[in-house]
């Protein structure tokens, strides 16, 4: 009977034992643990007014985001209703009415930062508003954090090519994009100096990387002149595709100003002739026929023929001898005198009389001089216009012999 009682004692403390751990587990289970400052929850809205909206925080809290912490001009938390799941930061653990006091804007933020990140380290695209320009480029945003997209780091169908690289223009071209929603890649982020760099032009490229693959070298497009510059003329073709004719890709000829010869709007043929990443250079010229082959039937050394000035430089001029070929009399060959100067003696439109020196037409060059016969000319004038001074000079020396000899003879009788 002692036996039975013992085991009966054993059993009931063992039953007891496992029932008090059954307890304690399941009142840590249902423990509630406040969150703290700083930390972010999950909840549910219950209610919303344009002041404040009310959360559900596990069932067994209730918190609440107001004021300037709804943060509205996030798209995730400007439309909320009864019943969706956010996430909010908890600032304070209990308000004047003991509920927790949350922040929408804190959480959203560093959901932004998270996203930055990401997008910096994978190289991923993101889409930001413009909010702002100045003479560098645009003040762009991603949910309200502030970053930088420089001119340079624009796509090309929105680089403000302005012929004369007026600022003014510039500046208006970019003002037109606030508002707008660019995509845009983040090459430069540093969260302690608050500093972000975009770039539309990484994005584009990336985007356009199947269509620029199907565009090879010897490729002959047909686009129109988006630009005009002072080194070449832009052309966009295809499927938002652009390619610069550099100036002296436009023609065989030599040309100055590219806007002499076209305008925006201009249709235009061109080869492409180089793909450098999203960069394509085209040519216009390699269209049309090389008019410097052949060119040795058309002119010879020692030919004088004529032509006109083009353009005066301090090494030479510009002459044009027809629609096509150009040559270059050096200043060495221009029998000027001494300390003459190369514009006191030609003019630009002038027609001269030049001899030919020199053909070389796989470098498109030649060679000019002042004809042999207008220089002996020239030089028989010089001699005589020296020996005319040489004699008004012996003259002046005789007429002074004479006036000195005068009052010489003139003295002695003075003195009588």
């Amino acid at each position: 009977m002692t036996e039975e009682k013992k085991s009966a004692t054993g059993n009931q403390k063992a039953d007891e034992n496992k029932n008090t751990g059954d307890f304690e587990k399941l009142l840590e289970e249902h423990t509630l643990s406040v969150p703290q400052p700083g930390e972010t929850v999950k909840g549910e809205v219950i209610s919303t007014s344009s002041g404040e909206v009310r959360l559900d925080i596990g069932g067994v809290l209730v918190g609440v985001v107001r004021g300037p912490e709804l943060y509205e001009e996030s798209e995730e938390y400007a439309d909320l209703k009864p019943g969706d799941k956010v996430e909010a930061t908890v600032i304070e653990q209990e308000n004047e009415k003991g509920e927790l006091e949350l922040s929408f804007r804190f959480a959203g933020q560093e959901k932004a930062w998270e996203t930055l990140r990401d997008a910096y380290k994978n190289k991923k695209s993101i889409k930001v508003k413009i909010i702002d320009s100045n003479k560098g480029g645009l003040l762009a945003a991603f949910k309200q954090i502030h970053g930088f997209l420089p001119v340079s780091q624009l796509a090309p169908e929105n680089y403000p090519r302005v012929s004369g690289g007026d600022k003014g223009k510039i500046l208006e071209k970019l003002n037109s994009f606030v508002g707008k929603e660019f995509e845009v890649k983040v090459i430069t982020l540093d969260e302690e100096e608050e500093k972000i760099i975009f770039s539309e032009k990484e994005a584009w490229n990336e985007n356009q990387k199947d269509v620029i693959s199907q565009y090879k070298v010897g490729t002959v497009v047909e686009g129109k002149v988006t630009a005009i510059t002072d080194f070449g003329v832009f052309i966009s073709f295809g499927e938002g595709m652009e390619g610069l004719i550099h100036i002296s890709e436009l023609a065989w000829q030599r040309i100055d100003n590219p806007g002499d010869l076209f305008k925006v709007g201009d249709t235009l043929k061109a080869e492409i002739i180089s793909v450098d990443g999203a960069k394509i250079f085209l040519s216009a010229k390699k269209l049309v026929k090389d008019p410097w082959e052949g060119v040795e039937k058309k002119f010879k050394e020692g030919q004088v023929v004529k032509g006109t000035i083009l353009k005066i430089n301090p090494f030479g001029l510009f002459v044009q001898l027809d629609e096509d070929i150009h040559g270059l009399a050096h200043v060495t060959q221009l029998d000027l005198a001494p300390g003459q100067k190369i514009n006191e003696v030609y003019k630009a439109n002038e027609e001269k009389e030049f001899e030919i020196v020199s053909i070389e037409p796989e470098k498109h060059r030649l060679g000019l001089k002042v004809p042999s016969d207008k220089a002996e000319k020239k030089d028989v004038k010089e001699d005589k216009k020296e020996k005319a001074e040489e004699k008004a000079e012996e003259k002046s020396e005789k007429t002074d012999d004479k006036e000195e000899q005068k009052e010489v003879s003139a003295k002695p009788a003075e003195e009588k």
